[in-house]
C-alpha cells in the first residue's frame, strides 16, 4: 500500500461514477491511471466502484492525472460567470509587499493579475509548484531567476515557463515594476487563489 492509499478518507460526495467516466474519457486503463496517481489498481478499482471514499490528496493526484479539477471530480457545476472584469470592480490585495489587482475571473483554472512590485533590494522567495506562468512587463525592470539562469526584463518583455522550475521574481530597479501575470492553478478546497477564497499568498 502506498502512502497515498493510507490517507484517511474525508466525508466527500460519491465520486465513483465520475472517476470511472473521466478515466475512460482519457483513454487510460485502470493499471495506467493507478500507476500515474501512485495507487494500486485494486485500490483505484475500489474507488471507482464506491467501496472506498478517496481522501483529498488522492483527489488532487487523480485530478492531475485526468487533467481536470477537484471540483469536476466531485461533480460540482460552476455557476455562470461574467466574462468581463471591469476596472475597479475588485479592491487590490497586498501581500508580502506585492499588490495584486484582479484581471481575470475568480475560480478559473488560470488566474490573471496585474501586479505592482516594489523594489526591496532583497532576494525574493524561491517558488516551486505545478503549473505554468506567463508574465509581461508593463513598467520598470524585473529580475527573473529560473533555476540557475538570471534574466532582466524590460517593458514589453515577457516570459513563459514551467513553474516546477525553481523561480524568483523581483523588481530590479528602485522605481519598482508593474507586470501582467497569468498562472495555472489546481481548483480545490486545498488551494486558495491569490485573490478570493482565503488569505492572499504571494503567487
Amino acid at each position: 500500500m502506498t502512502s497515498a492509499e493510507g490517507e484517511s478518507a474525508d466525508a466527500l460526495p460519491d465520486v465513483a461514477p465520475q472517476l470511472r467516466a473521466l478515466r475512460r474519457r482519457r483513454g487510460l486503463t485502470l493499471e495506467a491511471a493507478a500507476r500515474r496517481a501512485g495507487l494500486s489498481p485494486a485500490h483505484l478499482s475500489r474507488l471507482e466502484t464506491g467501496r472506498r471514499q478517496p481522501s483529498l490528496p488522492m483527489l488532487l493526484g487523480l485530478a492531475r492525472v485526468y487533467g481536470t479539477t477537484v471540483s469536476e471530480l466531485l461533480g460540482e457545476v460552476a455557476p455562470e460567470r461574467d466574462p468581463i472584469v471591469r476596472a475597479g470592480r475588485a479592491e487590490p490585495v497586498a501581500a508580502g509587499g506585492w499588490t495584486y489587482h484582479q484581471a481575470g475571473a475568480a475560480g478559473r483554472a488560470m488566474q490573471a493579475l496585474r501586479v505592482d512590485l516594489p523594489y526591496t533590494g532583497l532576494p525574493d522567495l524561491v517558488r516551486v509548484h505545478p503549473g505554468e506562468e506567463w508574465l509581461y512587463v508593463l513598467r520598470g525592470r524585473v529580475r527573473l531567476v529560473l533555476g540557475d539562469a538570471v534574466h532582466v526584463l524590460d517593458p514589453g518583455d515577457s516570459a513563459h515557463f514551467d513553474s516546477l522550475t525553481p523561480h524568483r521574481i523581483a523588481a530590479a530597479a528602485r522605481g519598482g515594476a508593474e507586470l501582467l501575470f497569468v498562472h495555472t492553478l489546481m481548483q480545490s478546497a486545498a488551494v486558495d487563489l491569490c485573490l478570493g477564497g482565503g488569505p492572499a499568498q504571494r503567487h
